[in-house]
């Protein structure tokens, strides 16, 4: 078992385009991570980095307290588990799982156990001896994942496993997957763009732009304190509402010529930071939004509404900009109805109009 350092990597093709930019990173040994951003964040190719099958230009990698950077990945002692499962059609998957062992000359007996084994903790006994062609998408990814588990890897590796699959069976995997970890004990590092994926699977996230680490937090911390206002419109469904603000003199946030009181808590902080009148962005998650009367909210015009069974989205127009909030599904907002939204306060994140990071944490 072994955690993994990243110290200050770097990815930079030979047509200067830069991948992954000073990538700082510690995963402990058996953690559960969770690498998340949009396409070409970098963070595949600094899963593949850590795999080995792509080179580094500049920085270290280390795979318990072996510096690897150099090191072949047949000898770093990891399994990927790739989105296509890149199973071999003509093999049983007896043979599929066998294949890696048979390989390093495994002795049959020992095969024979790690792959019953495996086949169990998986539920995958009754397809040994099937071929890839006659199984489903999720039996296909299972066995994937027992090729994986019979070679006792240090580090699992996980490149969008699930994007092939059905939603359904996704949300069956994901609940297979924490269970897997839970009983292998193993360090998992998991690469996905569905940060529904990240939040419920992660011990911890590292969520990604553009090359560069954005935040490094649990589940909880990420949604709850984002780093920045990518993180906080990255993370969340339906995402973060952003409205253009002003912090006056006193205690208060203007947005679209409406005033609400800050918390005492946001006031201190805000005022600590000479923030006072500053233009900032102004943060509202859609379940912290709730409907008012005329002499609470902004008054606002029903565009859409979504039934989602429990809940019901409502997306509301202010001016010329959209939005959302969350509501219950027995309420009776109707397209085309003037509502007067609510910000619950104590919810409320502000960030630098400039920089875009969080004034509050």
């Amino acid at each position: 078992m072994a955690g993994v350092k990243i110290c200050k990597l770097n990815k930079i093709y030979p047509n200067g385009f830069h991948a992954v930019k000073d990538v700082n990173l510690d995963i402990a040994n058996k953690e559960f991570m969770i690498l998340v951003g949009p396409s070409g964040c970098g963070k595949t190719t600094t899963l593949r980095m850590i795999a080995g099958l792509e080179d580094i230009t500049t920085g270290e990698m280390y795979i318990g307290d072996e510096l690897v950077n150099e090191v072949s990945p047949k000898d770093r002692n990891i399994a990927m588990v790739f989105q296509n499962y890149a199973l071999y059609p003509h093999m049983s998957v007896y043979d599929n799982m066998a294949f890696g062992l048979k390989l390093k000359k495994t002795p049959k007996d020992e095969i024979d156990e790690r792959i019953k084994k495996a086949a169990k903790i998986l539920d995958i006994e009754a397809l040994l001896k099937r071929k890839p062609k006659q199984l489903s998408g999720g039996q296909r990814q299972r066995v994937a994942l027992g090729r994986a588990i019979v070679r006792k890897p240090e580090v699992f590796l996980m490149d969008e496993p699930l994007s092939n699959l059905d939603a359904k069976l996704r949300v069956q995997m994901r609940a297979e997957l924490i269970k897997l970890h839970n009983e292998l004990q193993t360090t998992f590092i998991y690469v996905t763009h569905d940060q529904t994926e990240a939040m419920t699977m992660g011990t911890r996230i590292c969520v990604m732009n553009d090359g560069v680490v954005q935040q490094v937090a649990d589940p909880r911390t990420i949604y709850n304190a984002p780093a920045n206002v990518f993180v906080a419109s990255f993370i969340g469904a339906p995402q973060m509402n952003f409205f253009k603000g002003k912090i006056a003199d006193t205690p208060v946030v203007e947005v679209a010529s409406h005033v609400f009181k800050l918390s005492d808590h946001m006031a201190e902080v805000v005022k600590n930071k000479g923030k006072f009148n500053a233009e900032v962005i102004v943060g509202i998650r859609p379940e912290d939004i709730k409907l008012g009367n005329s002499s609470e909210g902004l008054p606002a015009k029903v565009e859409v509404t979504e039934l989602l069974g429990s809940d019901l989205n409502v997306y509301f127009k202010i001016g010329e900009k959209s939005y959302i909030m969350k509501t219950e599904s027995s309420s009776d907002v109707k397209i085309g109805d003037t509502i007067y939204p609510v910000f619950d306060m104590n919810k409320l994140h502000l960030f630098d109009s400039e920089t875009e990071k969080s004034l509050l944490y």
